[in-house]
């Protein structure tokens, strides 16, 4: 269970390249298995897949408090990141009512897209030697491309008589945002301390960002521009892939 590889996985190496082939290939057989299924069954399937990544996260809470930390508290892993949302809004898409599900499938087909593939182009955070937590990483990622692409199915689906609006799924995603700086203030509170405490969202007001450019702005211009300049970023791009993916269905349709 705790095996490690010899060497920490490099970024772009053989382990890296060989999961997002992985990755590519099994979502081309999804895409190709699933494209033929109505809503309802699209929607199922998007609620399994809520469940399994909720599995594998109580599993990787497990793993990593018995073999990353020893046994000791340490909430790095808090499970609120915007990754983590994907499971959220996966398992209690089939509870919500029409409008708020079209709302989620946004987020889903945007927000949640982007940080899948993000996070598996620049995995920095899971090229880590222990392997089991290597291959969870991965797989979480490349299921949430997944639920991104059966979002897109069910939105085309839905085109004619309501169309997605980015609105309401960057209020979702403000949301999330504000929980998690929540989070991030109330964990440095108590813990004080950067090697237990959760920097959910990357967004912590406390330390610089630990992701590339954006550290760099919070250093050189405070850590507020550095969370500023980095939630527009994601503002902006999650609304460029929801303008293609609206190009896709109306043409689609």
């Amino acid at each position: 269970m705790g095996a490690v590889f010899s060497h920490t996985p490099a970024l772009f190496g053989a382990v890296h390249i060989g999961a997002l082939v992985l990755v590519v290939l099994a979502n081309i057989a999804a895409a190709y298995r699933l494209r033929r299924l109505d809503e309802e069954r699209l929607l199922r399937i998007l609620h399994g897949l809520g469940i399994c990544m909720l599995l594998a996260e109580a599993w990787k809470q497990w793993f990593c408090y018995v073999y990353l930390f020893d046994k000791e508290p340490n909430l790095w892993f808090f499970p609120w990141q915007l990754c983590s949302m994907a499971m959220y809004c996966s398992f209690f898409i089939i509870y919500l009512k029409r409008k708020t599900q079209t709302a989620v499938l946004a987020f889903l087909s945007t927000y949640s897209l982007l940080g899948g593939v993000i996070a598996l182009v620049l995995p920095y955070d899971m090229l880590r030697p222990q392997i089991g937590l290597l291959i969870h990483s991965f797989a979480y990622h490349g299921a949430m491309i997944t639920e991104a692409m059966i979002a897109l199915m069910i939105l085309s689906k839905r085109y004619k008589k309501e169309k997605p609006a980015f609105l309401p799924a960057t209020l979702l995603f403000l949301i999330m945002a504000a929980i998690a700086e929540v989070v991030n203030v109330i964990s440095h509170v108590i813990l004080h301390d950067a090697e237990l405490e959760p920097n959910m969202f990357y967004i912590t007001p406390y330390y610089p960002s630990t992701q590339p450019v954006f550290h760099d702005i919070a250093v050189k211009c405070g850590i507020a521009a550095g969370i500023a300049a980095y939630i527009l970023v994601i503002l902006l791009a999650s609304y460029g892939i929801f303008m293609i993916e609206k190009l896709v269905i109306r043409r689609k349709t």
